[in-house]
């Protein structure tokens, strides 16, 4: 006999998916982001995925003012984990970049992160991670592409 499961609505999943991302962040609290802020790793994360990225629409996509945002850079800039570029055919323009020492910081971290991940889904059956991993690669693509659509009707020429 065929059990019916109704499709769960996107309000259930949406809470289910905040739980776990609640329960992710006290997991990678064990893999602290010292000496970057939450803050600064937003713009760390963002400069690794829009290399080149200029100080204006760095501070649209953080919602912040220009100058907040600059300020914040020049803590990255002084850890050395960016590096700030004039643009060749505007002087008035600073492009940002994620330097060595900020990719080997990230990796770093996503190596921690996922060993407290893999110590969590060794725990579930093979056939759930199985699923799970196929609900997050759909969950992916999705907001992957609201991104990128969200960034095209502002105006975001870096997406």
């Amino acid at each position: 006999m065929t059990v019916f499961r109704p499709r769960p609505e996107p309000v259930e999943v949406a809470r289910v998916t905040l739980t776990a991302v609640e329960l992710l962040e006290v997991l990678w609290g064990r893999a602290s982001t010292a000496p970057a802020s939450p803050s600064q790793m937003r713009v760390l994360l963002m400069l690794e995925h829009q290399d080149g990225i200029n100080l204006r629409s760095l501070a649209d996509a953080l919602a912040s003012t220009p100058p907040s945002t600059s300020r914040l850079c020049d803590r990255l800039v002084a850890a050395g984990f960016v590096e700030r570029e004039v643009s060749p055919t505007d002087r008035r323009e600073v492009r940002l970049h994620i330097s060595d020492r900020g990719r080997v910081f990230l990796d770093d971290l996503r190596a921690r992160r996922e060993q407290e991940l893999q110590a969590v889904l060794e725990l579930m059956p093979a056939a759930k991670r199985t699923q799970f991993l196929a609900g997050l690669e759909a969950f992916c693509d999705a907001a992957a592409t609201q991104i990128h659509d969200n960034a095209r009707h502002t105006g975001d020429r870096t997406a």
